[in-house]
């Protein structure tokens, strides 16, 4: 298992455009992968999970990845996570 942690740039956090990106982005990868913000935590690879947690600018995310290709999930997910700031 490996958790990293991410900072969310984006002006409207994850909501529906970046969480369908985050959800695509997990989809291509074999590992289980979840987000945890707040003591909440869902399933990356579900829209209406990652949506659920309503994750704001600047909050700090934990992605948590177990499987076969869990660290380079994890690693993408966060690099994904970073970039967007619409």
């Amino acid at each position: 298992m490996v958790t990293k942690e991410a900072t969310v740039k984006s002006a409207t956090g994850l909501h529906a455009r970046p969480a369908t990106l985050l959800v695509k982005k997990a989809s291509s990868f074999k590992s289980d992968i979840s987000i945890e913000n707040n003591g909440k935590k869902a399933n990356i690879k579900s829209l209406i999970g990652v949506l659920s947690l309503g994750v704001t600018k600047d909050s700090v995310v934990k992605v948590i990845a177990s499987g076969d290709d869990e660290a380079l999930a994890a690693e993408e997910i966060v690099k994904l996570i970073e970039s967007i700031e619409e």
